[in-house]
């Protein structure tokens, strides 16, 4: 704040001095401001955790190792398309064969969230139930033992999806994020990104034609 201090001229017979002003700045309440600001701003910093997606990458195969072999059962593929749209499909497309049937959904709970349910849905309630059991008191193990025990369930699981993300041109990169959020809610264990072939450009091509 500042104050401003008045003197007042000689009083009597001869001339009046003129009034002099001066200013004088108390800085005590911009150090307490400051001193606030700085707690306030480390607080926010060491509580604000970053928000980091976790993704297991496979190993890189050794040399001259021949990949795994996708089982076509289990195969489910994803096409992300314009407009937040997704197409999918059981199997594989081959070319020298009849086409799978595109089934078009959206990032909805009734979506392919509900799909992904669906075909996982032996090894989403298994894991479910565990978690059920931890809050009710049931099963007393720590969380470190908890995720040790999902990871071995993903481990173990032979019947669920798995999943092939593909994107499409035009595909925004929200979408991508939006899909393997999905994967983590279903509790998919085995899914990956991977290119579009042509064969499916084709697929998509002629789904979106004939709407």
């Amino acid at each position: 704040m500042a104050e401003i201090v008045q003197e007042e001229g000689h009083k009597g017979k001869g001339k009046r001095k003129a009034k002099k002003h001066g200013t004088h700045i108390d800085m005590t309440p911009m150090v307490d401001l400051a001193c606030l600001l700085l707690t306030f701003f480390m607080l926010t910093t060491a509580f604000n955790k970053p928000k980091v997606m976790e993704i297991i990458l496979p190993e890189k195969p050794k040399e001259n190792e021949k990949p795994p072999e996708l089982d076509k059962d289990r195969a489910l593929t994803v096409l992300l398309v314009e407009n937040d749209k997704v197409l999918w499909y059981v199997g594989l497309a081959d070319p020298n064969k009849p086409l799978p049937v595109l089934t078009e959904a959206d990032f909805s709970k009734e979506g392919i969230r509900k799909v992904l349910l669906q075909r996982n849905k032996q090894l989403f309630t298994r894991i479910s139930d565990m978690n059920k059991d931890v809050i009710e008191g049931k099963l007393k193990i720590p969380r470190d033992s908890v995720e040790g025990r999902i990871k071995r369930f993903y481990k173990e699981d032979k019947f669920g999806p798995i999943v092939l993300i593909k994107a499409a041109d035009g595909v925004k990169y929200r979408n991508i994020v939006d899909i393997i959020d999905e994967m983590a809610i279903t509790n998919i264990a085995r899914y990956t990104l991977v290119d579009i072939n042509p064969v499916e450009k084709l697929m998509v091509k002629t789904h979106i034609s004939t709407k």
